[in-house]
C-alpha cells in the first residue's frame, strides 16, 4: 500500500515534468518559426530536447538513462509539439505579413485569399 502512495506521487512527478517538456518544446517550434527558420530545424533540436529529458528522467526520477525506445518515444512527441508550435507561429506570420495575399483557413494553416 505504501508502494502504491510513492508509485502514483512519482508518477504525478513525471506527468508535471512531461507538461514541462511539452512546453518547452512548443517554445522551441515558436523560436524556430519567429527566425523565419526552415521547419528541418526542428529535428535537430528536438533531438537535443529528447536527450535532455532522458537526462532529466534519470536525474531526477532513476529511470534508466540508456533506453532507446523511451528515447525515441520522448523525442517523437516533443518533434511534434515543436512541429505544431512551428506551424501555428507561421501561419500567424504569414498570415500577418502577407495580409493581402493569405488568410488563416485553421490556427495551423492558411491560403491564398480568393478577391
Amino acid at each position: 500500500m505504501l508502494l502504491d502512495i510513492f508509485a502514483g506521487e512519482a508518477f504525478f512527478g513525471e506527468g508535471v515534468f512531461m507538461i514541462l517538456c511539452v512546453g518547452a518544446a512548443w517554445m522551441t517550434g515558436r523560436s524556430v518559426a519567429s527566425d523565419w527558420r526552415p521547419g528541418w530545424h526542428l529535428a535537430v533540436l528536438s533531438l537535443l530536447l529528447g536527450l535532455g529529458a532522458r537526462f532529466l528522467h534519470f536525474a531526477l526520477y532513476q529511470a534508466p538513462f540508456v533506453s532507446p525506445s523511451r528515447y525515441l518515444v520522448d523525442t517523437a512527441v516533443l518533434m511534434a509539439v515543436a512541429y505544431l508550435g512551428w506551424r501555428y507561429t507561421r501561419t500567424s506570420q504569414m498570415t500577418r505579413q502577407y495580409h493581402w495575399l493569405y488568410e488563416k483557413s485553421s490556427p495551423f494553416g492558411w491560403r491564398n485569399k480568393t478577391n
